[in-house]
């Protein structure tokens, strides 16, 4: 038989015969398969997704035929494979991979766009407004360029992303959305990571299409005359960018302060007014997640509209009896929905959430069980469809990983009920108010342990960090916003047009005010934040590979996924070695490492302070120390002098120049000699041995560095050299004597 297990007419499995290509495998193994092919389906979103990430995490550009061979040859093997059940899903599978690399491969070609060779400036920039929102004190404004001074047309980015300080901007009225703007601004290409294996934010600038960022030295001036006409896209995306800031501007102007702005993050999603106070203590207590618009949002926005309408209709006997005022109520549900998705910029998240509900509200429609782990896999295979590279951002990460744990977990709890014959347990179904509620805030609290157990592990990948007391937090703080912050922040978006916006937006302060009020005293809370060194990728791949097949699958086998759980988080305690010395891309700062305490030791504490946190993020540490002062005595292997400053460690010695008088005397004694300035004489110790050298040329062509010392010898990796040579990495060639 195709799968394995010859089933009798009466339902019972009679016996396992098994298929000649199934020979190898063990009866019991064949058996779960079969018994598990519902699931089969769920397995094609995940073979994209791994196609995807492969794409991104080659070394070299692919070839286009690479990819249309594998495409065709996958597909042949499936055609080919026809009536051949296990055989036929291996090759959908890997179908479904070189489907998911093609895919990422053509979308890179789509958004392929010129990015700024230089940094260049201060030039006169102008283009028309995409966006604009509060950032630091100031505005973060995106401009489609039409000129940059005497750039060339045709080496013009499709976008710019340039930093305002509030003096600049004649006042917030005048940023029009698809005027021409003018600034006098100096500009940069998007920079690439801080250290090799970091955060690559010129990766996620190409797929922007952001090829340049910056900032303002001179004030804002806006061209009088008509706006620009814009395609009907252009068009659609400045309607919605214009009522987002508008809505934005009135719920600040009707609640000043911090609930204002926390208000206008949950109602369009411009987070940019936020006080970082707010931010790092939401952060510390587990509820960053409230500040995103994701599933949680957007599901409130629907459920609301949806029990509003439904219960309202109900009220009136000859529409509630005669018409289908549930399918009704759904359908309003769906376009509020809809609504929201795009007040809320369109993020993953928010299209995550959107494509799950439209799902669920459209099984509403044809009478069908609207949640199931079919409707995640169908909008994470959406999602990467339209943008792959979100497969590597931790918004997608985490919003994905959050349903899928839940929609397991209470597929498990369903399916326990059904085996009871029909015995309804009554904690399950309570009836009464009382036990209504305890229900509730078990429901929040089970839902709360889930996600944080989901988005635990891709919290310490990208951010290095776990909310010990997250749970605490979600328990007050998810039913304030689900009962009460979001609905009375849709009633105050209803009001708006009318000016009563007021009426909605002061109560709804109010439980903003509670949820500030949870999130800062739990990050104040002793132990409230785990920092943790980077996870390895082979622990977070450990981590993905056991939590897929634990949630996945719905037999016993399911738990083999929960050692590699184990393992992946476990992967922290056995993280590679941090480097001991890191250096940035002009080399104006420069990191070592501790010998007695291991603490990073910064060359300064005033340039680069971007690059100064992630390095210390990625450690695991809250602060860093600063190099010892000239003539102070060494500190942890390390002493410096008017020249520069010499290291030590595991028997070798590196030298960090401040000034090149003092190249001669390093070389001699050095095995790796660091300086900010060109090295243009061979470094050659007193046996005429060369030594290793990292030098202002270095830096340029290859980006941050990251050295080991150990004794096995020194270890140096470049930037450049892990992220390779793709479409979104600059290469400079040249300038070493």
């Amino acid at each position: 038989m195709a799968y394995g297990v010859l089933p009798e007419r009466d339902g019972r499995q009679h016996g396992v015969r098994r298929a000649p290509y199934l020979a190898v495998l063990p009866a019991w193994l064949v058996q779960t398969l079969a018994g598990e092919r519902e699931r089969w389906p769920l397995w094609l979103p995940v073979a994209f997704g791994l196609g995807t990430v492969h794409y991104f995490q080659l070394a070299n550009e692919p070839s286009a035929y690479l990819s249309a061979g594998a495409l065709a040859a996958t597909a042949l093997l499936a055609l080919l494979a026809r009536g051949r059940g296990g055989v036929l899903v291996l090759a959908l599978l890997l179908f479904a991979g070189a489907a998911g690399f093609a895919n990422a491969q053509l979308r890179t070609w789509a958004v392929a766009a010129p990015i700024l060779e230089r940094e260049i400036g201060p030039v006169m920039v102008s283009g028309s407004l995409i966006s604009a929102e509060p950032h630091d004190g100031g505005w973060r404004i995106l401009l489609r360029p039409r000129e940059i001074g005497r750039l060339e047309e045709e080496k013009l980015p499709a976008r710019v992303r340039i930093n305002l300080a509030e003096s600049l901007v004649p006042g917030p009225e005048r940023l029009r959305l698809g005027a021409e703007h003018v600034v006098l601004a100096v500009l940069r290409p998007p920079p690439g990571p801080s250290e090799p294996g970091a955060f690559d934010f010129a990766r996620r600038a190409y797929f922007e299409r952001l090829g340049a960022v910056g900032y303002a030295v001179g004030p804002v001036r806006i061209e009088s005359g008509q706006l620009e006409k814009r395609a009907v896209g252009e068009s659609w995306r400045n309607f919605w960018n214009g009522l987002r800031r508008g809505i934005s501007d009135r719920v600040q102007a009707a609640l000043p302060g911090e609930e204002g702005a926390v208000a206008a993050a949950l109602l369009t999603g411009e987070r940019g007014a936020i006080p970082e106070n707010v931010i790092q203590d939401m952060r510390d207590s587990g509820l960053a997640h409230l500040l995103a618009i994701s599933g949680l949002h957007v599901g409130l926005v629907a459920l609301t509209v949806f029990g509003v309408l439904r219960g309202l209709l109900s009220l009136l006997p000859r529409i509630a009896l005669y018409h289908p005022i549930k399918k009704w109520a759904a359908v309003a549900a769906l376009l509020s929905a809809f609504g929201y998705l795009f007040l809320a910029g369109a993020t993953v998240p928010t299209q995550r959430a959107f494509l799950m509900i439209a799902v669920a509200l459209l099984a509403v429609l044809l009478d069908r069980t609207p949640f199931s782990l079919r409707l995640v896999a169908l909008a994470a295979a959406v999602v990467l469809l339209i943008a792959p590279e979100s497969v590597l951002g931790a918004s997608f990460q985490m919003s994905f990983a959050a349903v899928t744990v839940m929609i397991a977990a209470f597929e498990l709890l369903q399916a326990r009920r059904q085996r009871r014959d029909g015995v309804e347990d009554s904690w399950l179904l309570p009836r009464g108010p009382v036990r209504r509620v305890l229900l509730y805030l078990f429901l929040v609290a089970f839902s709360s342990v889930l996600a944080i157990v989901a988005t635990g592990g891709f919290a310490i990948f990208n951010f290095n960090r776990f909310a010990c007391y997250g749970l605490i937090a979600n328990l007050v703080a998810v039913p304030a916003t689900a009962l009460w912050v979001m609905p009375l922040g849709l009633i105050s978006l209803l009001l708006m047009p009318l000016g009563l916006e007021g009426l909605g937006l002061h109560p709804m302060s109010w439980g903003i005010s509670l949820i500030l009020d949870t999130a800062a005293w739990v990050a104040a809370l002793p132990g409230a934040v785990l920092l943790l060194p980077a996870m390895p990728a082979w622990g977070m791949a450990a981590l993905v590979a056991g939590g897929l097949w634990l949630c996945l699958w719905s037999r016993i086998w399911r738990l083999a996924g929960l050692p590699l759980v184990v393992l992946g988080f476990a992967s922290v305690l056995l993280a590679p070695v941090r480097p001991d010395i890191l250096i940035n891309e002009d080399g104006s700062l420069v990191a070592l490492r501790d010998t007695e305490s291991g603490v990073l030791l910064l060359s300064q504490d005033r340039s680069d302070r971007f690059s100064a946190e992630l390095w210390l993020r990625r450690d695991g540490a809250a602060e860093a120390g600063l190099f010892p002062r000239s003539g102070a005595g060494a500190r942890g292997g390390l002493a410096c002098d008017a020249l520069g400053c010499f290291y030590r460690k595991a028997g070798h010695a590196a030298a960090v120049l401040h000034d090149n008088r003092g190249l001669p005397e390093d070389c001699a004694r050095a095995d790796l000699v660091v300086s900010r300035s060109p090295i243009r004489t061979h470094c050659r110790g007193p046996d005429g041995r060369p030594r290793a050298t990292i030098d202002r040329f270095d830096l340029w062509r290859e980006g941050p560095h990251a050295v080991w010392l150990s004794e096995d010898g020194i270890e140096i990796v470049s930037v450049q050299e892990r992220r390779g040579r793709r479409p979104w990495v600059r290469y400079r060639e040249g300038f070493r004597d």
